[in-house]
């Protein structure tokens, strides 16, 4: 009997079957199975299967038949000798684990198996293999030679698509990017995530990515729980995700691809983050990694009138930074409020004095002519 699960993402097709160990003849003969729970068959050119790791990188093509599957044998079609594949391919899985994303002709991920902390499921002894028994939820085969192009063991778990929506919530968002900071963007470059719901949330299987130039996905590990009200900072030595200076869009995608949350922005400015308000992003000159977002602008004029009252400290010191900056923008504000009235009490007392002079000298030049 087989157990359908719910859709996953474009296409309703998903990564259903693992044989990462290969067989009990070659561990050589690794193989993939695909699954397509939609209604209506699916064309897979131009498709990708790919490990995160270069490993592996699949060229799809050909059709998936609606509640049919797809199998790919590595290297010759000998790996599962009583099934004929539907593709040969190149390439291996690593024993230790990999992360293997399926993305569509639009290059839109489509599923993805996050395994880079182990394999999920399988046995290398026994040649079991890796089975999907629900978004998440993999389970070992109950033969060593699997079920390939065959439904998966019998399992007593049933997925609805009301539970996977509700595992999935929304209330996961892009909070505030730092794309060009001060210093080494390789190193100081960052990306915050925050979380506005009343309740914790398991970020297991989300994804992140950029979309312009040289793109890069960033997976969520394995029991990443983000807290209600909870920041979560990701620096570009974890993600190796790079924000184009001269702009950028991130998107964040829940395990079933759908997209969560995306931001764009144009050229940013040295030391200013682009961070999220109740109402729009705005650019700051104070970023504020792990803390609620603060729109501060520093104008040119300010910094030259009074270039030893900004005083830069870390962000992340409980607001520090913070109260270093607004403290000497009051000040230079207060001062230039005083001058101004100063210099308007000057003008007007001249103008007075002037009035009064003016009128005692034609009083004057009128009494000498009468």
């Amino acid at each position: 009997m087989f157990f359908p699960l719910p859709s996953f993402g474009y296409e309703n097709v998903i990564i259903n079957e693992i044989a990462w160990m290969g067989t009990e003849k070659s561990s050589s003969d690794e193989w993939i199975e695909l699954y397509n729970d939609g209604d209506s068959p699916v064309s897979l050119e131009n498709w990708t299967l790919k490990s995160l790791t270069g490993t592996l990188k699949i060229n799809l093509k050909g059709i998936i038949p609606s509640k049919g599957f797809y199998l790919l044998e590595r290297s010759d079609d000998n790996a599962v000798s009583s099934v004929n594949a539907d593709l040969i391919y190149t390439g291996a899985l690593k024993n230790t684990g990999e992360i293997i994303e399926l993305s569509n002709n639009l290059v839109n991920p489509v599923d993805a198996v996050d395994c880079s902390g182990g394999w999920l499921a399988g046995n290398n002894e026994t040649k079991q293999t890796m089975e999907r028994i629900g978004p998440k939820e993999w389970q070992d085969s109950k033969d060593p030679a699997g079920t390939p192009k065959q439904a998966n063991s019998t399992t007593t778990k049933i997925e609805t698509v009301e539970q996977i929506n509700q595992e999935y919530p929304s209330g996961i968002v892009i909070n505030e990017v730092l794309p060009s900071p001060d210093g080494p963007d390789g190193e100081k470059e960052w990306i915050e995530i925050f979380n506005k719901n009343v309740f914790e949330v398991d970020l297991s299987g989300w994804k992140i990515s950029d979309t312009i130039g040289t793109t890069k996905s960033y997976f969520f590990s394995e029991n990443t729980k983000l807290l209600p009200k909870e920041f979560l900072v990701l620096f570009r030595p974890l993600t190796s995700i790079v924000l184009n200076n001269e702009g950028d869009e991130l998107k964040l995608f829940s395990p079933d691809g759908k997209i969560k949350d995306s931001v764009s922005y144009e050229k940013a400015a040295i030391g200013e983050s682009y961070a999220r308000t109740d109402s729009s992003w705005l650019w700051s000159s104070v970023p504020t990694p792990g803390e609620i977002n603060q729109i501060i602008s520093l104008k040119k004029e300010i910094l030259q009138e009074n270039p030893t009252g900004y005083q830069k400290e870390s962000p992340t010191t409980s607001g520090k930074g913070l109260a270093a900056i607004i403290e000497p923008i009051k000040e230079i504000k207060a001062k230039k409020d005083y001058n101004y009235f100063s210099a308007v009490l000057v003008a007007l007392t001249i103008s007075l004095f002037s009035g009064i002079v003016i009128l005692m000298l034609k009083k004057k030049a009128k009494n000498l002519n009468n």
